[in-house]
């Protein structure tokens, strides 16, 4: 049992690993005869030996990856990050096996050997890879990746063809539907091939349809799922609850026909509808009032000839004059106002049109992935029509929430789907984003979602939509948000308002706008502001937020929508201010206030950017906080003023501190005269319990940090944890500074680096 208890101890230490390394000159004997598949195979034995292979394994890391790990990575493992990358490098055609003995073995299949020790797959450029692996030879590398494989990851995708989009589909099929995965990310797409989006979010969401000519799935279980659904099988995918296509399903259909339509023909005809439709489409996103019909004029579908009846309010135009009219006339009425006219037509259902426009747009749209994922179930009878107000935003009068989401399938009838969507710089269109929200409202797996500066501009509202619907969803679980963009429509603390409101259960938010913007803002004259059923002035309902993160544009804030968020999050845990800007130290201080009486289980706090150099008394009094763990002001410019009265008083309110642990001071220019004083700190007569500080780019020089370590062991402290110098002026003098360390790592772990503090001050001076 010992020895038992011994082993699986080793099986969970990292580094070289638990066992001894193999003595120098035996490793450099060995290492030119062993290949990567025996040394697998002698891992287990060699672990039970009390032997190690990790030093192994870094030094064929060194030799032939020829790459070193990020500073910032801690590698647990040689052996399973060798084989990862081992496995992408042959799957890419960017490593030759046969150029080293090491790596070449006619018993073994590289990919298949290295399959199983992968858990995160890149898929770069033109889809690379993606047909090897589903190709009839690689069929068993793939069911490995199935079971093993739990992050999949685009980067810089460029256009594909219709054959490496299949092979996608394939791949995509059975790692998320039949496999583990349950995270897709995608970076840095610039221009989106609309297709290919769409096909990656819709296998993601979970739902599949083969390509033309694809071969069926043989792990699907039913031969429904197996083949393309027809317009005849509305029923079998859908269930009985969903009868017909709602208002959302109808433009987006409408919206990619036009696009698929306009590309194809590429006449000069063609490109200024889908740019009136775009900028009509974005424009009644951002109407204002809670009358939730909007406007929207979607090309290329059947429009009313010009003697249908009409409201009387609306007077027949063409389709130019109403799109043109739809730029004036896109902002919402208020809920007490009289009915507005609707300058833009009616767009009705498209079964039983005989016009040559109504088979053009459906022929468009028969061969397109929106027939599975917006597919008709049933249409309405002859005659009755849809506002395309109804489809701008996806909110329909009615209480049904999800009108604007994915139909409500059978759980036997819908794939597993993942659980984590991150987009990182990927730019989202209209018809992109649409999907996007289409998708989300019933996406009822998603744990985590990440957009990061996909320029949604106005589709933020579709997105409130969406996400509101999904909150309604039995079995929600999305619990993170992390939105991030360069504009926003909304201030930030009303789109923050609006999210907490949207998202009750929502744990995790984090949010950030760098710049304001004025030109997407959709408060116009003679409008007191956005839509009350996306902002309201109501008070936020108590919700369960325990991490919220936030990152400011320029400008003033107010403070009481700061304070409205955080006495609505009770359970708030940790709190991040990035770059805000109050009006007054009051403000501020109205704030810290307001964390006292309403926070009481907030035990990290962090202040990042902030001129914090008028609010030494609210500093005071954070430092005074007996329920703080944790707190940062990061290049908060703490000591600019009055350094000499505020220091002691900073170090008194420490040193009556008990419950505070951290304290991270970086950027601040503290100095030796401020390293000594914060020395004091853990004096004998001090009751606090400090055991995390963080004084980097502090501008202390060698013969300060000497000082303080000296003080540090007369006072007789013991370890008080993790100390960190990154970015000082410790070049300087680098004995002093060798010795100064030696002396602190007898008193608690540091960590530093070297810098070059010369070079960083003239890089400094040629941008200035």
């Amino acid at each position: 049992m010992a020895k038992q208890s011994r082993l699986e101890g080793q099986r969970r230490k990292s580094s070289y690993g638990p066992c001894p390394a193999l003595p120098g000159p035996i490793l450099q004997s060995i290492l030119p005869l062993l290949n990567i598949y025996y040394l697998e195979r002698i891992e287990e034995t060699a672990l039970k030996k009390g032997l190690s292979t990790q030093a192994i394994w870094r030094r064929l890391w060194d030799e032939l990856m020829k790459t070193r790990p990020s500073s910032l990575e801690s590698v647990t493992c040689w052996r399973a990050k060798f084989m990862e990358a081992f496995f992408s490098h042959v799957l890419r055609g960017t490593i030759d096996v046969s150029s080293d003995r090491r790596l070449c073995d006619q018993r073994f299949s590289p990919l298949l050997h290295s399959s199983r020790h992968v858990r995160q797959l890149t898929i770069c450029n033109m889809l690379q890879g993606a047909t090897e692996l589903v190709a009839e030879p690689n069929r068993r590398v793939l069911e490995t990746l199935a079971s093993s494989l739990h992050t999949l990851k685009f980067r810089h995708l460029l256009f594909s063809d219709v054959a490496a989009q299949q092979s996608l589909r394939q791949l995509l099929h059975q790692l998320i539907h039949h496999g583990a995965v349950s995270q897709v990310s995608l970076y840095s797409w610039p221009v989106p091939e609309s297709a290919l989006f769409i096909l990656i979010l819709t296998m993601s969401a979970g739902f599949w349809q083969p390509g033309p000519g694809g071969p069926p799935c043989r792990l699907c279980g039913e031969a429904s799922r197996g083949r393309a659904p027809s317009r005849d099988e509305g029923s079998l995918l859908l269930g009985s609850r969903r009868p017909r296509r709602d208002a959302a399903e109808r433009c987006a259909a409408a919206l990619m026909a036009s696009r698929r339509k306009s590309e194809a023909k590429q006449t000069a005809r063609a490109a200024p509808t889908t740019r009136v439709t775009r900028r009509s489409t974005q424009e009644s996103l951002t109407a204002g009032g809670t009358d939730p019909k909007r406007d929207l004029h979607p090309p290329a579908t059947s429009y009313e000839a010009p003697g249908t009846k009409q409201p009387p309010s609306a007077p027949a135009t063409t389709s130019s004059a109403s799109a043109s009219s739809s730029t004036s006339s896109s902002k919402r009425a208020p809920a007490s106002s009289a009915p507005q006219s609707k300058p833009l037509k009616r767009f009705k259902r498209a079964a039983g049109k005989k016009g040559p426009r109504t088979r053009q747009g459906s022929g468009a749209e028969s061969e397109d992935l929106y027939d599975f994922v917006f597919i008709v179930a049933g249409e309405k009878e002859d005659g009755e029509e849809m506002e395309i107000g109804e489809v701008a935003c996806g909110a329909l009068d009615g209480s049904d929430p999800s009108c604007l989401g994915l139909p409500a399938l059978e759980a036997s009838q819908r794939f597993r789907s993942i659980s984590t969507l991150e987009l990182f710089t990927v730019p989202l269109s209209t018809e992109a984003a649409l999907t996007l929200c289409h998708l989300l409202s019933s996406w009822v797996s998603l744990e985590s979602l990440t957009l990061s500066y996909n320029g949604l501009g106005s589709n933020i509202f579709r997105l409130l939509d969406s996400l509101r619907a999904l909150s309604g969803q039995a079995g929600c679980r999305l619990r993170a948000l992390h939105l991030s963009d360069l504009f926003s429509p909304l201030p930030i603390l009303e789109l923050t308002r609006a999210i907490v409101r949207a998202l009750p259960l929502l744990r995790v938010l984090s949010i950030r706008v760098d710049h304001p913007s004025q030109r997407d803002n959709p408060a116009v004259p003679g409008n007191a502001g956005p839509t009350s059923h996306i902002i309201g002035d109501e008070e936020i309902p108590e919700n369960c937020l325990e991490q919220l993160e936030m990152g400011f544009p320029r400008g003033a804030q107010p403070a009481p929508l700061l304070c409205s968020v955080l006495k609505a999050s009770g359970s708030l845990q940790q709190l991040s201010l990035d770059s805000a800007t109050f009006a007054s130290p009051q403000d501020f201080g109205l704030v810290l206030q307001t964390l006292k009486e309403y926070n009481l289980a907030l035990k990290r706090l962090s202040f990042h950017d902030m001129n914090l150099a008028d609010c030494q008394s609210e500093v005071l009094f954070l430092l005074q906080n007996l329920t703080l763990q944790e707190i940062t002001f990061s290049f908060c410019r703490l000591f600019e003023k009055r350094p000499a009265q505020f220091l002691p008083e900073m170090v008194a309110a420490m040193k009556g501190n008990s419950t505070l642990k951290g304290l991270r001071l970086p950027g601040n220019r503290l100095g030796n005269a401020g390293l000594l004083a914060l020395a004091d700190v853990f004096s004998e007569d001090s009751s606090s319990s400090l055991c995390q500080l963080d004084i980097s780019s502090n501008c202390i020089k060698p013969d300060g940090l000497l000082e303080f370590a000296k003080r540090l062991e007369r006072w007789g402290r013991g370890a008080f944890g993790h100390l960190r110098l990154f970015q000082n002026w410790l070049d300087q003098d680098a004995v002093t500074a060798r010795e100064a360390i030696r002396r602190l790592r007898a008193t608690c772990h540091v960590v530093s680096d070297s810098w070059d503090s010369s070079q960083a001050f003239a890089d400094y001076v040629s941008t200035m």
